[in-house]
């Protein structure tokens, strides 16, 4: 996994990007109209219920527009929202409130919807000892905010990118000449560049996961596109060699069934793709 510092400098890049995108010359529309001087404040305002996610990250935005603008939190991230509730206040430059609405909407509203999407589906694993994970299926730009609140909402990160983990799937595998030609010339690549990444091998039958098990140092065998025979028949095979996750095309009906099976890990897609954005309005007051 990253870094804390490398987590950190993925979000002042998403902000610097994100404000420059947005801003531009000058935010138009309140220069015009607002006077330099102008001191106001706002309230943000929960339309909908669910998870509330994004806060810590809004007041790095505001941070970044303005540091003297002052942030009263009134529900952390992780809490229970209903539609009514006060997440926060706002307070200084009426102008710099407005340069940073946007850009705290647009991340919290979605930050919102996968932390809440996350949180039910850990609810529904309850009891199992099977943990959800994410994937790398987010939106371009803004992976580390989707990464951020699939934790909050109680799920496990999978790797954060292409550099973080070694991940053989079905296409490196056919690339490479197999199963256990691609598991070596990983093992002799990491030898060779001295990094230490961990390798999850992906699997699309049971005769894949006994050749997998034939080779040493993997740490997770991803049963892609298991039935659910299919995969209680892994994990026994599987036992204790090495750990477990089971996806693709797994739903909010059938995550428990899979879980049931025994595996260590479910990641589902589904957490940061398939998102409806919470409804928050940040309002003067």
């Amino acid at each position: 996994m990253i870094s804390e510092k490398q987590f950190k400098n993925e979000l002042d890049l998403i902000i610097a990007n994100a404000v420059r995108e947005d801003v531009g010359d000058g935010d138009h529309s309140s220069l015009a109209c607002i006077p330099s001087t102008a001191q106001g404040k706002a309230k943000l305002l929960v339309k909908d219920e669910g998870i509330i996610a994004g806060v810590d990250f809004a007041k790095q935005v505001f941070n970044y527009v303005d540091p003297s603008l002052r942030v009263e939190v009134l529900l952390e991230d992780g809490e229970p929202v209903k539609y009514g509730d006060v997440v926060f206040f706002v307070e200084g430059s009426s102008q710099n409130i407005l340069k940073a609405e946007r850009l705290v909407l647009n991340a919290m509203q979605r930050m919102s919807a996968i932390a809440t999407k996350t949180q039910n589906y850990v609810s529904i694993l309850d009891g199992t000892g099977t943990k959800i994970l994410d994937t790398r299926k987010t939106t371009p730009g803004i992976r580390a905010l989707e990464k951020w609140a699939v934790k909050i909402g109680g799920g496990e990160n999978h790797r954060f990118a292409l550099y973080d983990m070694i991940m053989l799937k079905d296409n490196h595998i056919d690339f490479a000449g197999g199963i256990t030609k691609a598991i070596q010339k990983t093992k002799d690549y990491l030898k060779k560049t001295g990094k230490d990444l961990k390798i999850i091998v992906e699997a699309r039958d049971l005769e894949e996961v006994v050749e997998i098990l034939k080779s040493e140092g993997v740490y997770r065998i991803l049963l892609d596109n298991f039935n659910f025979d299919d995969t209680r028949e892994a994990v026994k095979r599987i036992g204790n060699i090495c750990l477990t996750e089971s996806s693709g095309g797994i739903t909010k009906e059938t995550i428990r069934k899979y879980a049931e099976c025994g595996v260590n890990y479910i990641s589902s897609g589904a957490l940061t793709h398939s998102v409806y954005n919470m409804d928050l309005s940040l309002k003067a007051v």
